[in-house]
């Protein structure tokens, strides 16, 4: 395989076959019936300020371990105390290090909806991440083929989840734009490289811009400044930051508290 997209949606298979040993959808749909403290992601993103979707993650390919001492539940504390207004959960096992249960230990404790960030190669996994308690879910386009990415998407709709419909190239945002009621997510790292590059979400913006549903700036923001520009010059208001946030998070003022100070 020649990039590390491939090797994670290979193992990802592997995942998803050993959840439908122990779970069948109408199991999953039983869990969700039940579950009662769902949130609107999408209306959050909405409210024509400057929003964080605020991100926790143990470790990552290009990274490698961020967090040392992770505790899922202590970051959503402190992202919710610094004014976030979604979080980010990455719940990939292998690459990772993330899990499902760190949805639901959260969503105990912290108000706020919960993006189920993971590679969903399969609409299972919908079912899956809802009955977790997720609000919203991933839909990676370089992923999947354009058949599944829609079935993905039907479901999300059905159990009225939010979407984030991701893309990192020309042809990808083209193709997002048919997911009309979907956020759409530039994500300004190559997956396959793992390499980062803020002009990306310069050049997809001239193909997103009348979308109707919130765009999202994801990965690689560094500064306050590098928001302020993205602000100026694409009217995108939504951030997805990660690394950026976790190493900051006992700073005062922290990277996300400096962001959410910027007018929109």
């Amino acid at each position: 395989m020649n990039n590390i997209l491939e090797k994670i949606v290979s193992d990802k298979k592997n995942s998803v076959e050993k959840y439908k040993k122990f779970f069948s959808i109408g199991d999953l749909k039983k869990k969700i019936s039940k579950y009662g403290n769902y949130l609107n992601f999408k209306d959050e993103l909405k409210k024509n300020k400057i929003s964080v979707v605020a991100e926790i993650k143990k470790a990552s390919p290009s990274a490698g371990t961020i967090v040392e001492n992770y505790d899922p539940k202590l970051i959503a504390k402190q992202y919710l105390v610094s004014g976030a207004d979604c979080l980010s959960v990455l719940t990939e096992e292998n690459y990772f290090k993330g899990k499902l249960e760190d949805i639901y230990e959260i969503k105990k404790e912290v108000k706020l909806p919960v993006l189920c960030k993971d590679f969903m190669i399969d609409s299972y996994q919908v079912y899956l991440a809802r009955s977790f308690g997720a609000d919203a879910i991933l839909i990676i386009l370089s992923a999947i083929n354009n058949q599944t990415a829609k079935e993905i998407h039907s479901i999300a709709e059905e159990l009225n989840m939010s979407t984030i419909v991701e893309v990192h190239t020309n042809e990808e945002a083209k193709s997002a734009l048919n997911f009309k009621n979907s956020i759409i997510g530039i994500n300004n790292r190559n997956l396959k490289t793992l390499k980062t590059d803020i002009q990306t979400t310069y050049e997809l913006h001239k193909i997103l811009s009348n979308h109707p549903e919130p765009l999202i700036c994801e990965s690689g923001i560094k500064s306050e400044k590098e928001v302020r520009e993205i602000v100026k010059k694409t009217k995108i208001n939504n951030f997805l930051i990660g690394e950026s946030l976790l190493k900051d998070l006992d700073k005062k003022p922290s990277l996300l508290e400096k962001i959410l100070q910027i007018k929109a």
